[in-house]
């Protein structure tokens, strides 16, 4: 028998407040300095237009930086200040979906590391309990929590809490033994770390369906059944391991992704309802389907707002927002089918009146379109950008879009 005592347990780390407010005071300043735009609150507070030259500018009501976005970004420059160099800060893959923001955050010496790292990443990172890890607004897989809590490294948290309230949810579906159908994009870092927590008990089990079309397949099959083989081909790293569409489809909770179409959630509820009132009766629908409204309220907001803003008269829509933003993108499908829709990361793209550049979700690359830019005497634009696009960038936007006309902004303000 060995003598040798075993390792005690790594103490976690003590938790520090990096919410001072000496701290975010400065933070505020920083933050300011760097995403705010004085032209921006200018034009919302004279309602939302700005018009000049033969060329009107209408911004959504609701659009740019939410509640959620706007804490983890302070969260990462407080981390910075209360954790100075030569302290190590890594952040797991991106604090948010805006290159231009996630640029600002490296430029403070924040290092970004695989969203997911394995084991031999972690180790020739040389990851120590005297580093730092940022977790990003989306949050991140249990799996990987768990690793950073073993080494012992202080963690920053900046997960929204829209997306833990969806996991509550998950973990209780899992602990029902109630399969949770979760609508989103399977490949999505908040969808990814939504999953893990149906399965972090080790008998959980999820199925993330990502449209109607998605939907009527696994529907069709809880009512007629199916080819088991071709169901899980279909949903291949889109389902939990072992997953048995023949078992786990009896018992089902819909859950979904916090940053997708409201209209689009609730019809892949009601979808599902339908089917188990079908199979199962509707005296027993209760112990076979579950719901709870999981949509951010921020997402909702912009979505009705642009909502309002389509049905007003207007030549195009500009979109801006990073191109792996999911609530930016589905700010563009809306657009699209109302009317021409130029989806952006940033005004430079915008290269001049006879050429644009922008992201075209539908097979996942940046287009070129030409003569894209209103010629007629008397133009309107509308303007929105999703939960994770600055201000700044938004005036970039109104600024490049007058100077194509000829018109300089500042002389606009000036006259007003």
């Amino acid at each position: 028998m060995s003598n040798v005592a075993p390792a005690a347990p790594l103490a976690p780390p003590k938790k520090v407040n990096l919410r001072r407010p000496d701290v975010m005071e400065a933070v505020s300043a920083q933050v300011v300095a760097h995403y705010r735009s004085e032209l921006v609150e200018r034009i919302r507070a004279g309602g939302g237009v700005l018009a000049h030259g033969g060329l009107t500018i209408k911004l959504a009501k609701e659009f740019g930086f939410c509640y959620g976005v706007e804490r983890a970004i302070d969260l990462a420059y407080a981390a910075r200040r209360v954790f100075p160099e030569p302290t190590r800060i890594f952040l797991l893959g991106e604090i948010i979906h805006n290159p231009e923001v996630n640029d600002q955050i490296r430029n403070l010496g924040i290092v970004s590391i695989p969203p997911k790292p394995t084991d031999e990443e972690l180790a020739q990172l040389n990851l120590t309990a005297t580093d730092v890890v940022i977790i990003p607004a989306f949050g991140t897989e249990v799996a990987t929590r768990r690793k950073l809590e073993a080494i012992g490294c202080q963690s920053v948290d900046t997960t929204c809490g829209d997306v833990m309230s969806v996991w509550k949810r998950v973990r209780q579906y899992s602990k029902d033994g109630v399969t949770s159908i979760i609508h989103g994009k399977a490949k999505h870092e908040e969808t990814k770390a939504t999953t893990s927590q149906a399965t972090a008990n080790g008998t959980g089990h999820y199925l993330v369906v990502f449209d109607l079309q998605e939907t009527d397949y696994v529907c069709n099959y809880i009512l007629n059944g199916g080819d088991k083989e071709e169901f899980l081909a279909r949903f291949k790293g889109a389902c939990s391991p072992g997953f048995d569409p023949d078992l786990h489809l009896n018992a089902v909770g819909v859950a979904n992704q916090t940053t997708m179409l409201r209209g689009e959630t609730e019809e892949v509820q009601r979808r599902f309802r339908t089917a188990m009132e079908k199979r199962f009766g509707l005296g027993a629908v209760a112990d076979h389907f579950r719901v709870f409204d999981t949509i951010c309220g921020a997402t909702q907001d912009r979505q009705d707002a642009l909502q309002k803003m389509l049905m007003e008269p207007m030549d195009l829509l500009i979109v801006v927002g990073g191109y792996n933003s999911s609530n930016t993108s589905h700010l563009a499908e809306m657009g699209e089918k109302v009317l021409p829709t130029y989806f952006i990361k940033n005004a430079a793209k915008m290269q001049s009146a006879q050429l644009i550049e922008h992201w075209n979700q539908h097979i996942a690359q940046e287009v070129s379109t030409p003569n894209w830019y209103p010629v007629a005497a008397q133009a309107t634009v509308g303007i929105t950008a999703g939960a994770s696009c600055p201000n700044n960038l938004i005036e970039d936007t109104i600024r490049r879009l007058f100077d194509l006309r000829g018109v300089s902004v500042n002389e606009i303000l000036d006259r007003n």
